[in-house]
């Protein structure tokens, strides 16, 4: 999967009747389905419930089983609430006639208030002075642990560029923070409608944040002896964006306790402009030796 169109088209769902739909899935290099295909297509199938004048405004959503590669995933969509101004969503998603993952999302007219939002640090390195994972894979390819060159290796239709970027032959404790920029590859995005621009951000939404959690232990655990796993994740829209620049993703890990650990953050435009918040518990079980 390489464009955003090959995205697209993952994310959209079959309709199978009685608020039922099926979806395929793709690898981005796991041996499980990736949480943010089933965050998304959740709010796919959602979306296909409600009127065109009501938006996401959160979702909260709880993986329950890893998913299965090779099986497409039935959404079975619940109409909890509909009201004058506000909908609500209970997405369950089926394999193997288990339930693997559930979502609660909220819907709301667009109304009008006041506002304000969290500071921007215009001082953070542009997308232009970094690295992108395949640039990294090119010029650094050769010494990079074979987990780590495996996954780089995957094709993406989302280019990532981190801020900050670990030395995985030289490991160590780092602040409990992770910002990458990333943007859709291709061009001309100005044309997705506000409802797949929503899919698009809960999907990338689910990369890169457990590495906030993961950075204050840096010199001992890494993803390879560390068991992994999306345990919840949650998210809320603010503001309309597009996919034409690069956008920022900006997270900070509170706690890790007990084999978990907690990370939220926020999602800029590069003028800084707030459009999401998310928050994610996860797994972070180190591997008996």
């Amino acid at each position: 999967m390489q464009t955003s169109k090959e995205l697209i088209a993952l994310l959209e769902l079959d309709n199978i009747g009685n608020n039922r739909f099926l979806g395929n899935s793709y690898t981005i290099g796991s041996p499980q389905v990736f949480g943010g295909q089933v965050l998304a297509q959740s709010v796919n199938a959602a979306y296909k419930t409600i009127p065109e004048n009501r938006f996401l405004h959160s979702l909260h959503g709880y993986f329950l089983e890893a998913g299965d590669l090779t099986t497409p995933i039935e959404y079975k969509v619940e109409e909890m609430r509909n009201g004058g101004s506000f909908s609500t969503r209970r997405v369950t998603a089926i394999q193997h006639q288990k339930s693997i993952f559930i979502l609660a999302a909220s819907f709301q007219i667009k109304e009008d208030g006041f506002e304000h939002q969290a500071t921007f640090n215009k001082a953070i390195k542009q997308p232009e002075e970094l690295l992108s994972w395949t640039d990294m894979l090119d010029k650094f390819g050769d010494f990079l642990p074979k987990a780590t060159k495996s996954f780089l290796s995957v094709e993406r239709p989302i280019e990532f560029k981190p801020v900050r970027v670990p030395n995985p032959l030289e490991p160590k404790d780092l602040p409990p923070t992770e910002q990458v920029w990333f943007r859709l590859k291709g061009e001309n995005h100005q044309n997705l409608n506000h409802r797949t621009k929503q899919e698009i951000l809960t999907y990338i939404s689910d990369y890169n944040v457990l590495n906030a959690a993961f950075n204050p232990n840096g010199s001992t655990y890494n993803f390879g002896n560390t068991q992994t796993a999306s345990l919840d994740h949650s998210m809320w829209f603010f503001r309309d964006f597009d996919f034409n620049d690069w956008m920022l993703f900006s997270a900070e890990s509170p706690n890790a306790f007990g084999a978990r650990g907690l990370a939220k953050g926020n999602i800029f435009t590069r003028n800084g402009s707030l459009i999401a918040s998310f928050a994610q518990e996860g797994l972070l079980r180190p591997k008996k030796k």
